[in-house]
């Protein structure tokens, strides 16, 4: 197969040239904010989670697609990113759970890519620079740059309206009751609520009250994509659960929840994308690899009765809290491991556990 060439702009002007692979965007051009991804396997689940809505996805793993993609790693109905930034497509896939080619899947959902990327570069330079908006495709250098200087990053945005579930649905067939705000919910955390819980999805904008009704055992606030505090309707409809049911959040969902106890959120420079984080349990003292996919950060001001759990020993930051006053708790990381190491799962089990009135 005979690739195309196309090159990436970002919005400070710096160019790297590659090849085209995926689908074809209109005008050959294709923007949004640039972030680099750790993990070493995992891409399919990456591309699929909808918190990267808004967000071109450089993989730092150098050979992308060796495996091909299956429906069993799926993260959601469809990817949300706006593109995929690799190094070397694999020519052909190797495993028995293979059901494609991973550039079949790119074209299947109208994403698009790049490869052939000197991703080892790009990454550096996003990781001195920070995350920035770019823009990649076939079309010319100076039309790729305008676009690049025109393409805004997640700042100020509700990108959450843009992947949570229309209407209410089911979802497993657990002892205890749960209601799961969707702000962008992955399929693995579904799975994993699944084993402790009947789960009733429910729309980013559904009111508290009608939360409520549900009569649930406790309340999920899942994850998302970009800037917690342009989604304004949540920390609102949070607060008023407070102290009425359990509340157990994953990465946006225990921003939403910082932002419901008073908390701020601020952006990172390059954000936590990757499956191999170091967490501190602060309860237990132990080390947890994590997994990690946000831009944002809970900050340690304006909260009160709120004692901070984890820890990233990458840069200190917060990563868990739970209320002292209330039967709440969230985490930054994602326990669900999709992909990921699975050293946090048994969150899943304090949940539950805070339900039955045992924590």
């Amino acid at each position: 197969m005979t690739l195309q060439e196309a090159a990436l702009v970002l919005h400070d002007g710096t160019l790297f040239e590659g090849e085209a692979i995926g689908a074809k965007p209109e005008g050959g051009v294709t923007s949004g904010e640039v972030v680099f991804n750790t993990v070493l396997t995992g891409y399919q689940e990456v591309i699929s989670d909808p918190s990267y809505a808004g967000q071109i996805i450089t993989f730092t793993c150098t050979h992308i697609g060796n495996y091909g993609v299956t429906a069993a790693d799926e993260e959601s109905a469809r990817p949300f990113c706006r593109g995929v930034v690799v190094r070397d497509l694999a020519r052909r896939r190797s495993s028995w759970r293979s059901e494609g080619e991973l550039d079949d899947y790119l074209r299947r959902h109208g994403i698009p890519g790049i490869a052939g990327l000197d991703t080892r570069r790009l990454t550096r330079h996003i990781r001195d620079q920070g995350a920035m908006p770019g823009a990649f495709g076939t079309a010319g250098e100076s039309i790729l740059a305008a676009a690049a200087v025109a393409a805004t990053g997640t700042d100020g945005q509700d990108l959450v309206t843009t992947v949570t579930c229309e209407e209410p649905y089911r979802f497993g067939n657990g002892r205890a009751h749960v209601v799961a705000y969707d702000y962008g919910m992955k399929t693995t955390i579904l799975r994993q609520l699944a084993d402790i819980a009947t789960v009733d999805v429910v729309p980013a904008h559904t009111p508290a009250a009608e939360v409520l009704s549900f009569e649930p055992d406790g309340v999920f606030l899942s994850n998302g994509p970009g800037d917690p505090a342009a989604v304004l309707h949540a920390p609102a409809n949070v607060r008023q659960l407070l102290g009425e049911v359990p509340v157990f959040g994953i990465c946006m969902g225990h921003q939403i929840l910082a932002l419901a106890l008073g908390g701020e959120t601020a952006k990172l420079p390059f954000g936590h994308h990757g499956g191999n984080h170091p967490v501190q349990d602060r309860l237990t003292g132990k080390v947890e690899i994590t997994s990690q996919n946000h831009n944002y950060a809970v900050v340690d001001s304006g909260l009160d009765n709120v004692e901070i759990t984890h820890v990233n020993l990458n840069d200190d930051t917060i990563e868990g809290l739970r209320c002292t006053n209330l039967p709440a708790f969230s985490v930054q990381y994602h326990p669900e491991a999709g992909p990921g190491p699975h050293d946090a799962r048994y969150l899943f089990n304090r949940f539950a556990a805070l339900m039955e009135g045992r924590a």
